[in-house]
């Protein structure tokens, strides 16, 4: 089985920046995509940002030119930088990722616990 961690959110002001991190464990997990969603209170989960096994990203355009998602493929981590990060921005954001289960040789979503980040003066 695999299991995400998830770490970093917290408190920020307004145009502050945070990093998440989101760590795999467990079973050999060969990852395709991973990514970040966010809920905010009232809104439906969206993807926040996501990156493919060969770097390739993309954004929601509301974090477009904030936001950096990035990956260390050795360490099976994912990260996302925040920048100039806005009230709006206050959600509990999970970490997300798929790929391949080597063991069973099967394809499994999986998510992490979720961290909140709050943007607030």
């Amino acid at each position: 089985q695999v299991q995400l961690v998830e770490s970093g959110g917290g408190l920020v002001q307004p145009g502050g920046s945070l990093r998440l991190s989101c760590a795999a464990s467990g079973s050999m997990f060969a990852i395709n995509t991973m990514g970040w969603y966010r809920q905010a209170p009232g809104k439906q989960r969206e993807l926040v940002a996501a990156i493919s096994s060969g770097g390739n990203t993309n954004y929601v355009d509301a974090v477009k030119g904030r936001f950096t998602i990035s990956r260390d493929n050795a360490k099976n981590t994912v990260y996302l930088q925040m920048a100039n990060l806005k009230p709006e921005d206050t959600a509990v954001y999970y970490c997300n990722a798929d790929g391949l289960l080597l063991a069973t040789d099967k394809w499994l979503e999986v998510w992490g616990q979720g961290t909140l980040v709050t943007v607030s003066s």
